[in-house]
């Protein structure tokens, strides 16, 4: 059985830890800072850093990714078309690998950044800065278009699956969604929650697909009341889900 749990870095980072208990090793996903990981494993002797994943070449994603390198000799995995240091495996779009025995499907996800991808296993996403807890990625390298390809790719994951990204923006995202549907009794329950849980300082991840269906709006671009606010907002056209997903990254940019 894998344990999964995050190791905070920066202001709101989470660097998600893979632990194998059987075998006492363990894999990092994208650790921007090596001092939580490094941290992580002197407090457990015995075990052992195998893998580190890695999403995208954004530097509070791989910013530790050397040190860690050097002080374990763990294995890196990154995207093929970024620039990852210390990378061991170029990645590219449906490629497969094993890390502590699971099998992980590798998915493009252009838009945050041209390269990135995520790592799925039956059940489980690690998505980087693509999509978030009721929100997504900006857009610095890719276009809408790219993003919202991503976004629907991912979507089509099994409902229970567990999204795990790398920053608890879960509040804030939330509060851009109550705008864009303040009539969505789901947003505003997840609101509720998450504001407690923010006010005791838990965490708000993972969540789960089906969850982020209900709630968050940048996979509901397809639904009227998306689409009549940012008519309402924009001027109405007839727009695709592409240039309503266009048109909400650009309000969540200024929001």
């Amino acid at each position: 059985m894998i344990q999964i749990s995050a190791l905070p870095a920066f202001t709101d980072n989470y660097i998600w830890l893979l632990q194998d208990h059987r075998t006492q090793r363990c894999a990092v996903v994208d650790p921007g800072d090596a001092a939580p990981v490094q941290a992580w494993l002197e407090a457990h002797p015995g075990w052992v850093l195998s893998d580190i994943l890695i999403t995208h070449h954004h530097h509070d994603h791989v910013g530790g990714v050397e040190q860690l390198k050097k002080a374990t000799d763990a294995k890196v995995y990154g995207p093929a078309s970024e620039t990852i240091p210390a990378r061991d495996v170029a990645l590219k779009d449906n490629d497969r690998i094993n890390v502590l025995d699971w099998d992980f499907d590798v998915y493009a996800v252009p838009g945050h950044t041209l390269g990135h991808i995520a790592f799925y296993h039956h059940g489980l996403l690690f998505c980087g800065d693509t999509l978030f807890a009721a929100g997504c990625g900006r857009l610095f390298e890719g276009t809408p278009e790219q993003m919202h390809t991503s976004l629907t790719r991912l979507a089509s994951l099994p409902e229970d699956t567990l999204v795990y990204c790398t920053h608890e923006y879960t509040l804030s995202n939330l509060k851009f969604a109550a705008a864009v549907e303040p009539g969505n009794p789901d947003t505003a329950a997840r609101l509720e929650k998450v504001s407690a849980q923010r006010e005791a300082g838990i965490m708000t991840l993972p969540s789960t697909l089906a969850l982020e269906k209900l709630t968050n709006p940048f996979l509901r671009v397809d639904e009227t009341s998306v689409k009549e606010k940012v008519d309402e907002r924009n001027g109405t056209q007839n727009r695709g889900p592409s240039a309503v997903f266009a048109a909400l990254r650009a309000w969540k940019d200024k929001f």
